[in-house]
């Protein structure tokens, strides 16, 4: 039985997210309290320049303190058709529009704290524009065989979950990343 949320309190509301503090009842009586970061979802873009080459971002990350190789993300707005809004996000961040983007599936960030669900996308038949970079970003864009994306791996360079994911999808069969789909419980 999933346990029962007896209160909710929103502790922290930020320009990206907020987060909201849980008190759960368990079926044995116990109380515990939850600190749950609420998101309001992102894409991930595999973008293929040539069927073996993957287009990534070098962009800041602070809460790491490193500069990363990334497939291009980014959050969605509000109401926003999921394919459309990853065809922006991958406009905005490298410029490259995409005559074909197609779902690849969608899976839970950091269930552990988030309720961020990630829709996984690919994008081809890729033709070059401007960036429309937010502000704050400063978005380094480049292509690279799959087999330079893996050395960018081993050095450290590509060190987040849904790069690696996407280049565990170029290594394998090509067809959905994520089987089946997953939601937030609103």
């Amino acid at each position: 039985m999933i346990p029962k949320t007896t209160s909710s309190r929103i502790a922290f509301e930020g320009r990206v997210f907020r987060v909201r503090i849980d008190e759960v009842l368990y079926d044995d009586g116990s109380t515990h309290h939850f600190d749950v970061v609420e998101h309001p979802g992102s894409f991930g873009i595999i973008a293929l320049s040539a069927p073996n080459e993957i287009v990534l971002v070098r962009q800041y990350r602070h809460p790491v303190r490193r500069y990363l190789w990334e497939i291009p993300a980014g959050t969605a707005e509000h109401g926003e058709d999921p394919a459309l809004g990853a065809a922006r996000e991958l406009a905005e961040e490298t410029g490259y529009r995409a005559e074909r983007i197609r779902p690849l599936g969608t899976t839970f960030m950091t269930p552990g704290f988030c309720d961020e669900v990630m829709r996984f996308f690919v994008a081809e038949g890729l033709s070059a524009g401007g960036q429309a970079l937010d502000d704050d970003e400063r978005i380094e864009v480049g292509r690279f065989a799959k087999e330079r994306a893996w050395e960018l791996v081993r050095s450290g360079e590509i060190a987040d979950v849904k790069t690696l994911l996407a280049l565990r999808w170029m290594a394998g069969e090509r067809g959905e990343l994520v089987p089946g789909t997953v939601d937030r419980v609103d």
